[in-house]
């Protein structure tokens, strides 16, 4: 948050002018009201989510709404193409057309300085929901692949509830967020996984050079019920730095990568055709967004 701080010269100036400068001068205009809304659009070379790639490596485009009140309540909708649900389907049985070329969420929450300046508490609840055109047909053995490595193609919808918690901080240059996720549902698609959680903290440095700001962030998803094996639960990290072009204009370049497991040569978040290769695999990503 920025604030308006007169400087000692400043103060001087004003009491050598006296009430005659303050008579004289013209009333400075107001500053223009601030909306309570606020969007974005984002072009992505790869969505990552939690580390997992959302669309098979390949570039998405983004967008979304936010409206905050001025009481700390605030409401929002942000959108991003991706492929896995169709990917997945459609490796698992070639007979179904599954179509879900987006993912919506749509959030609601609380957010206020409670503890001090630049230090917002915050509390909210997601929904994930994917329009799914097609069928997710039973006919996927539904009652094996729920003790095998595919618990994400049962026919379980992957529509998502978690709710969260979270805490920003502000130390000079530097700034974050702690923040803790939890599923209200079974977790994207998986079979039994009602509880999952996801800790993490994100830490930003702002340089104070043309606009660059360093980003890191390291988080934990805990997928609740492994089956043998098959632990679906992973770190996740990245590194990155954002440049700041003014106007609402940004463009960040990013490392991420994850430590999600492989399991007899496959890795348990699978790229839909051989050769397999992790979705959480360490690359780079470029991005560029407009805020409104």
């Amino acid at each position: 948050m920025n604030t308006f701080k007169k400087t000692t010269l400043a103060l001087a100036i004003t009491a050598l002018a006296g009430g005659a400068m303050a008579q004289s001068a013209p009333a400075p205009a107001p500053a223009p009201e601030k909306s309570p809304i606020t969007a974005n659009v984002t072009v992505v070379n790869d969505y990552r989510y939690r580390g997992i790639s959302q669309s098979n490596f390949k570039p998405a485009i983004q967008g979304g709404f936010d409206y905050a009140h001025e009481s700390g309540f605030y409401i929002g909708n942000w959108n991003s193409s991706i492929s896995w649900i169709s990917d997945a389907y459609t490796a698992a049985d070639n007979s179904q057309t599954i179509s879900a070329p987006l993912e919506m969420d749509f959030y609601a929450g609380f957010k206020k300085e409670l503890i001090g300046e630049g230090f917002a508490s915050d509390i909210g609840v997601l929904q994930y929901y994917y329009p799914i055109g097609g069928t997710m047909s039973a006919s996927l053995n539904t009652t094996a692949r729920r003790s095998d490595a595919n618990r994400q193609t049962t026919s379980q919808s992957p529509n998502t509830t978690e709710a969260y918690i979270a805490q920003n901080f502000t130390f000079g240059p530097v700034n974050g967020f702690v923040k803790f996720s939890y599923a209200l549902t079974n977790i994207f698609g998986f079979y039994n996984s009602k509880g999952s959680y996801y800790p993490d903290l994100t830490v930003n440095y702002d340089t104070g050079f043309e606009g660059i700001i360093l980003n890191s962030h390291v988080g934990y998803q805990k997928i609740t019920n492994t089956i043998g094996q098959n632990d679906f639960s992973y770190t996740d990290w990245k590194l990155g730095i954002t440049k700041d072009f003014g106007g609402g204009l940004s463009a960040n370049v990013s490392y991420v990568g994850t430590n999600a497991k492989t399991v007899a040569g496959t890795p348990l978040y699978s790229t839909p055709n051989a050769p397999f290769k992790s979705t959480g695999k360490a690359g780079g990503l470029i991005s560029l967004t407009k805020t409104f």
